[in-house]
């Protein structure tokens, strides 16, 4: 499997604000809508700026806006003169068009793994409901947008085997039916069509993840985790399953002279770092990596399906059961080839029609 890794900067010229992420990808907001077709019927884009580029989209077929933007990235888009009200509110208007929002944190690939199912369901059904094109969209198009567009609709709507040809990539949108009975497309594939139409950086874990829990049913294990000693007055922790940009605050517990958070986790394996009294550390008594490129070290923990005791709890580590059904599922959907049964693709279209709306 090849690994995607790039970073991107917002330049906006005209108000003078930068977002720099060790760019490779730039994304220029003053030069107006980008956007790419990844097939006849799916476009990936950047943000719609103002009312107006809903009738340039209208102009080229498209059906379906489909925005996965938090209301914090529209919070940063006050920079760009962003409204999506007034968006909504004009694509409102007509009857040919719908605009849609499913709202997947930036830069966090558990939240997009954790989304992925239930975004796909909307997404699933508003092209069955819409028809045409639809146009998938983050801030850039650099991120989510591609992960959302390629990985889930075809890794998930278009018949995954996660395995097959990239002939049909080119072809229009053939019956649901037919994708998900006699089709199927290597995620190797999507990716490499992906990148031949547009510079971006989909994260092939998230998506794997996504499919396994489905299969699985998304099980849920209790992690404790805990920072011995009262010589602070705040403890937090960051990573984990809210990403890096976020805290959680431990609880201090006077019997145990120590500070506690416990957390119920998916499955799968996540890094974190204690914040202590505002500094950012690792807790050498729970496991922690090597250190990076950048020379930080994080803790980690990883859950895996399987029975565990409360010594390999405590450890933070749970090893596989081999004999665990839902074991067996994860290893191969994030492995290096991952493919589904007929069994499993019916259990994934069955979920993506029942999967209620989050809105």
């Amino acid at each position: 499997m090849v690994n995607f890794y790039c970073y991107f900067v917002f330049v906006i010229v005209a108000n003078n604000f930068s977002y720099n992420l060790d760019a490779v990808l730039t994304y220029r907001h003053e030069l107006g809508m980008n956007y790419d077709f990844i097939r006849p019927d799916l476009i990936v884009g950047s943000c719609l700026q103002t009312p107006k580029d809903v009738d340039k989209l209208r102009s080229i077929g498209v059906k379906t806006i489909f925005c996965l933007q938090q209301d914090s990235d529209l919070e940063t888009s006050r920079y760009f003169s962003v409204d999506i009200g007034d968006i909504r509110e004009y694509a409102n208007t007509f009857d040919d068009i719908e605009h849609l929002r499913a709202e997947i944190r930036d830069f966090d690939s558990y939240d997009l793994r954790l989304r992925l199912p239930v975004v796909v369901s909307k997404l699933y059904k508003a092209i069955n409901r819409n028809g045409g094109v639809t146009y998938v969209h983050c801030t850039a198009g650099l991120g989510r947008a591609p992960a959302a567009a390629v990985s889930e609709y075809l890794a998930f709507v278009a018949s995954l085997e996660l395995t097959v040809s990239s002939g049909l990539l080119t072809d229009r949108y053939q019956p649901l039916a037919y994708m998900f009975w006699v089709q199927g497309y290597k995620l190797t594939d999507a990716v490499n069509l992906l990148l031949s139409k547009r510079a971006c950086f989909p994260k092939l874990d998230a998506i794997k993840n996504a499919t396994a829990d489905i299969l699985t049913s998304m099980t849920k294990r209790v992690v404790t985790l805990t920072w011995g000693g009262d010589n602070c007055s705040t403890v937090e922790i960051s990573g984990l399953d809210i990403g890096w940009g976020q805290r959680i605050p431990l609880e201090f517990n006077k019997e145990q002279g120590s500070w506690i958070l416990k957390r119920e986790l998916p499955e799968g394996r996540y890094e974190y770092k204690y914040v202590i009294d505002g500094g950012w550390t690792h807790n050498k008594h729970e496991p922690f990596t090597s250190p990076n490129k950048d020379g930080h070290v994080n803790n980690y923990v990883h859950i895996a399906p399987c029975f565990f005791s409360l010594a390999e709890l405590l450890l933070q580590v749970v090893e596989d059961d081999p004999n665990s059904e839902s074991a067996a599922i994860r290893k191969r959907m994030t492995g290096d080839d991952p493919h589904l049964t007929t069994e499993e693709r019916l259990k994934i279209r069955r979920f993506l029609e029942s999967c209620p709306s989050d809105e």
